[in-house]
């Protein structure tokens, strides 16, 4: 996915051994107004050889930390989850010294479906509100929601205290200083760990409207006010994007590992 999104940190991340994976094929049941990801019903397709694939790429690039990501699977009855679980397995499998983040769908918000997810040996789950909670319907597909994230990630730690949880803010939708600082306190409320501001670009004139383009020193004033709040990392920047410098964060905080990421 990294390719395919054309991420600017691409170079950077792939020499420190970190890398991001898509799950459950390119074709997403959502249709949020920031997303370029093609939309569509993959009608309960899954590639059930995906698990050994993924495992097998970790391996081949000989990553140390890996972020596997999907699009939503509304078709499946389980969001999935299972699969997701699966994957997650079977790359610890072949690659017990990897470190795996999970950015997951919101599975509707059906919690036993996300401590599928966290029970299979993750050591970050993440799943991205994304925007404000007044920007929420305009920007996310209308079965999104920014309580049901906020109950997403709260569940995912008070099921497994031990993970770390993160989530992400696109800046620039035409949010304003006061909605950031409260979607912030929202996030501290749930126990979210670690938080990431990025600017948002807009991928092309059908999508929502890039409304400003937020400063460097914007963007060092909220990673200040997030640690102030007791986020234990906060990477905010132009560029950054949801796993942006991941491995470093969990390094740095060292929760939730069996040992130090090497």
């Amino acid at each position: 996915v990294c390719e395919e999104a054309k991420c600017p940190n691409i170079s950077e991340c792939w020499s420190s051994g970190t890398a991001t994976i898509m799950l459950m094929g390119d074709v997403c049941t959502r249709a949020c107004r920031f997303c370029s990801v093609n939309t569509g019903n993959p009608k309960g397709w899954l590639d059930a050889e995906e698990p050994d694939n993924t495992a097998r790429s970790v391996q081949l690039m000989q990553l140390r930390y890996v972020v596997l990501t999907s699009v939503d699977r509304d078709d499946l009855a389980d969001g999935g989850a299972a699969h997701y679980a699966a994957c997650v397995r079977r790359v610890k499998e072949l690659n017990p010294e990897t470190a795996v983040e999970v950015l997951t769908p919101d599975f509707q918000g059906v919690l036993e479906d996300v401590a599928t997810v966290v029970d299979s040996g993750v050591e970050v789950f993440a799943q991205n509100i994304e925007t404000v909670r007044r920007l929420t319907h305009p920007v996310r597909d209308p079965r999104a929601g920014y309580e049901q994230t906020l109950a997403v990630l709260a569940h995912a730690k008070a099921h497994r205290p031990d993970v770390l949880t993160k989530t992400s803010l696109m800046l620039g939708l035409g949010e304003t200083e006061r909605e950031i600082r409260e979607c912030m306190d929202d996030l501290r409320a749930a126990r979210v760990d670690i938080l990431t501001f990025g600017q948002y670009l807009q991928p092309t004139a059908n999508h929502y409207p890039i409304q400003r383009y937020v400063s460097p020193e914007e963007f060092a004033q909220y990673r200040q006010w997030g640690l102030a709040q007791g986020f234990l990392e906060v990477v905010s920047g132009v560029f950054v994007r949801s796993s942006y410098r991941a491995e470093q964060v969990l390094q740095k905080n060292n929760v939730g590992l069996s040992q130090p990421v090497k």
